[in-house]
């Protein structure tokens, strides 16, 4: 009885070290994040259970990465106003910023991609840029994707929910085509409700212009909606904690300064002018932000 007991005893064993140790290997990936390099779509694991995450004065010395805010694309009308112009760029030139941002080398990032470089020191490809939208319009679906598709770039697309579908003067999105963006690999993000400003939102807006928007994104695309662009740029400090409260990771500014409290919350933008030609713009982004701000 004692032979036959023995090697049963041995197996018990050896079955239960084996479910202990894919256990272990279990738990350890599940600490593991991934990102995706835009460059090469090859997913890059992020340790984060053994790296630890940045702090602000850390993420606020960090290169920043340029990152360029568009409106509308089309040509400008006579009702247009002068402060207008700089929120509208022609299709052509739009089309001729973008292949020289191509000829120059650049490479599109998401904003996982931004948020595990500034979090855990993650490497970006060469030249790395983010290419983003405000407002959902359609020239944006119809000009702007098929652009940056030429030249294998994707964008980041931060929809104004109450738009999706109008049609008039100005068209926007409709619900199908920023399905498609995001099927496509580009990021789908939260631009409020209804364009509110941000620094004067109440208790109540919480909900109708953060959750519910975001609700709304994630029905559309499938996947979670982690980042969020202040209309007209404009924060307000004592509530930036809130955002991520209410899920998000990042949120992007345009060009004023960062919040030294809250970094990854005052990303950069630049504008890029219908005014300005492709040199205009090259210029414009190595003086905005190829620099490093010691804290």
């Amino acid at each position: 009885m004692n032979l036959h007991l023995k090697p049963a005893a041995h197996t018990l064993l050896s079955m239960l070290f084996l479910g202990l140790f894919s256990l272990a290997c279990s738990g350890n990936k599940q600490k593991e994040k991934t990102a995706v390099n835009d460059t090469t779509g090859k997913q890059v694991k992020i340790d984060s259970a053994n790296i630890k995450p940045a702090d602000n004065k850390t993420i606020m010395a960090r290169r920043e990465v340029p990152v360029l805010c568009y409106h509308q694309i089309r040509n400008n009308i006579a009702s247009d106003s002068k402060r207008a112009h700089d929120d509208i760029i022609a299709p052509d030139k739009f089309r001729e910023h973008i292949k020289m941002l191509a000829d120059s080398g650049y490479h599109t990032i998401q904003p996982d991609d931004l948020y595990n470089y500034l979090v855990y020191g993650a490497k970006l490809p060469e030249k790395p840029i983010i290419i983003s939208f405000d407002d959902t319009d359609e020239d944006q679906f119809t000009v702007g994707n098929a652009t940056l598709k030429k030249y294998g770039f994707k964008g980041v697309y931060f929809i104004m929910t109450v738009s999706i579908g109008r049609k008039g003067r100005i068209s926007y999105m409709t619900k199908e085509q920023i399905k498609q963006l995001s099927d496509e690999g580009n990021t789908i993000a939260s631009h409020t409700y209804d364009h509110k400003n941000f620094a004067q939102f109440t208790d109540a807006d919480w909900t109708t212009q953060i959750d519910e928007p975001t609700k709304k994104l994630e029905q559309i695309t499938g996947k979670k909606v982690e980042y969020f662009a202040f209309p007209y740029g404009v924060f307000k400090s004592s509530t930036l904690h809130k955002l991520k409260e209410h899920g998000f990771k990042a949120a992007f500014i345009l060009s004023t300064a960062r919040d030294e409290n809250y970094p990854l919350y005052t990303i950069r933008r630049i504008i890029d002018p219908g005014r300005y030609t492709a040199k205009n713009l090259y210029y414009s982004i190595n003086k905005s932000f190829n620099k490093t701000k010691s804290k």
